[in-house]
């Protein structure tokens, strides 16, 4: 199947009232697992990249695993560069191959985050390449302040207006939502989830989806959010595989022992996958 539009994606799963996962990921395999619990669901899938772990493995290479195994996927599987804080990391990101960017000015001011994202979006059309922004402020759950802080959550009555002077494609919201683990259970604000829906057309975004509790997460389908991220709980899954695997590996064979973690991480993505799509859509 052809290599799919973030944006397509999106609004599709808008209309028919599903969520859609959006893995981080950071090596061959990672990737490779996202494509195959999608595909075993029946699904589409985002396979993103966080350029903060560049140092690692530089964002050219991974776009250049993650875009041929997302066109050779038998589902529609968009390919993302994630949490770009500065002009030049996104249109680093448009060089490197990414069809679809985000831009994170968040952390600015009003109004610029809306210069930034404006800059960006206009780049970005110019290659055919997918925006998302941020409006509000999606902190860390290690903070308790960004969590329940009502200031740093997205303005509704900005909301339009930011769309509209960025031309933003998809639009991720802070509504008390947070990165990495939380220190406390956080408790999504749907009203406010669901006042922005009804003004806005493009397709809203909820990061820091790992530990979320499920019912909420069933619920912020059900209030219009489209793209579900996750990074700290996909991680983590691969981490406990390892530690369950790690006595078994006694030939020293390495790629042996990654197949070996491949089941127990593609079971953790489906369960999350299913979890983000209450209402059962599966592609026809």
């Amino acid at each position: 199947m052809p290599l799919l539009k973030t944006k397509a994606i999106l609004t599709h799963a808008t209309e028919h009232k599903y969520g859609v996962l959006a893995v981080n990921t950071f090596n061959f395999e990672t990737i490779k697992w996202i494509v195959k619990a999608a595909e075993r669901e029946n699904v589409p899938i985002i396979i993103q990249f966080w350029p903060g772990l560049g140092t690692y493995i530089p964002p050219e290479t991974v776009a250049r695993i993650a875009v041929p195994l997302a066109e050779k996927s038998s589902v529609p599987v968009a390919v993302h560069l994630d949490h770009s804080v500065s002009y030049e990391i996104a249109v680093s990101g448009i060089r490197a191959g990414f069809p679809s960017v985000m831009v994170d000015g968040s952390s600015l001011p009003y109004e610029e985050n809306v210069a930034l994202t404006a800059e960006v979006g206009r780049a970005a059309r110019v290659f055919g390449v997918d925006l998302e922004a941020e409006l509000g402020h999606v902190g860390s759950g290690a903070n308790i302040d960004d969590i329940v802080n009502t200031d740093h959550y997205t303005n509704v009555e900005q909301a339009r207006d930011f769309a509209e002077r960025t031309g933003c494609d998809s639009l991720a919201v802070a509504v008390g939502n947070a990165h990495g683990a939380y220190k406390q259970t956080p408790n999504l604000d749907f009203g406010r989830i669901k006042a922005i829906r009804k003004i806005l057309s493009i397709p809203l975004v909820l990061h820091g989806c790992s530990d979320i509790p499920d019912e909420q997460m069933k619920e912020a389908v059900n209030q219009g959010i489209a793209k579900f991220n996750v990074a700290t709980e996909y991680f983590r899954a691969f981490g406990k595989a390892i530690a369950a695997n790690i006595d078994e590996n006694n030939s020293g064979d390495a790629s042996t022992f990654l197949d070996s973690l491949e089941e127990p991480v593609v079971d953790f993505l489906r369960a999350k996958i299913r979890l983000v799509n209450p209402n059962g859509y599966a592609i026809k």
